[in-house]
C-alpha cells in the first residue's frame, strides 16, 4: 500500500503566490512526501493490495504497500479542476510495472509498465473525507511487480501518484487488486 501526505493552507491564494513565482512551483513545495503546510488541509494517499493466485489458492492480503509521491503533474491537474479544465473524478485508472527507480514529484509515467491494459477502478466515498478507487490487474506472464500508478486516462493521461514497493512476484493467471485511498482532512 502506498501512502503519501500532501498539505496546503487556505492562504494558498494569488495574493500569497504572487505574479513573479509560477504557482506550480509554489504548490509543488506543499505537495511533498509526508509534508503538511500550516496543518490547514492534509491529504494522505494510501495504496493497499491483495494478490489472487492463478491456481485458485487463498488470496494474500499484501497490506499497505507504500506511502509515496503525488506528482507535480497531478497537482497541476488538480488545480485546473477548480476552473473546470479537467474532470475531478478522472483519477481512476490503475497501472503497475517493474521499475525500481525511487518515486519523484517530477514523474509523469511509470518507469517500466508491465505491458497490459490499465484497470479501470471502481470509485467510492467510504467516509466523508475519503476517495477510494479499487482496480484489479490480471497478468499473462511471470513478473516482479514493484511499482503502481494512478492515472487520469486508460492510456497516456496524467500520473497522479506513483509508488515503488518490494517485489510482488506474479505468474500468468495471477491478479493483484489495488486499493487507493485518498483522505483529505480539513484543519483550522
Amino acid at each position: 500500500m502506498s501512502e503519501g501526505k500532501m498539505g496546503f493552507a487556505g492562504s494558498l491564494t494569488t495574493k500569497k503566490i504572487g505574479a513573479k513565482v509560477p504557482h506550480l512551483y509554489r504548490i509543488r513545495n506543499y505537495f511533498r512526501r509526508f509534508g503538511t503546510f500550516d496543518g490547514k488541509i492534509t491529504i494522505k494517499a494510501e495504496l493497499h493490495a491483495i494478490m489472487f493466485p492463478a491456481n485458485g489458492g487463498r488470496p494474500v492480503n499484501l497490506g499497505l504497500l507504500s506511502t509515496r509521491v503525488v506528482t507535480n503533474a497531478g497537482v497541476a491537474y488538480l488545480a485546473a479542476n477548480f476552473i473546470g479544465t479537467n474532470a475531478p473524478n478522472a483519477f481512476n485508472f490503475h497501472d503497475c510495472g517493474t521499475g525500481t527507480n525511487a518515486e519523484s514529484v517530477s514523474d509523469t509515467a511509470l518507469q517500466t509498465p508491465y505491458g497490459g491494459a490499465r484497470a479501470t477502478g471502481t470509485q467510492s466515498n467510504p467516509s466523508a473525507p475519503v476517495y477510494r478507487t479499487v482496480g484489479t490487474i490480471s497478468f499473462t506472464s511471470t513478473l516482479a511487480i514493484t511499482e503502481h500508478g494512478i492515472f487520469s486516462a486508460s492510456s497516456s493521461g496524467t500520473l497522479w501518484d506513483r509508488s515503488v514497493f518490494s517485489a510482488i512476484n506474479v505468474v500468468s493467471g495471477d491478479s493483484i487488486q489495488f486499493t487507493y485511498n485518498l483522505t483529505i482532512n480539513a484543519g483550522g
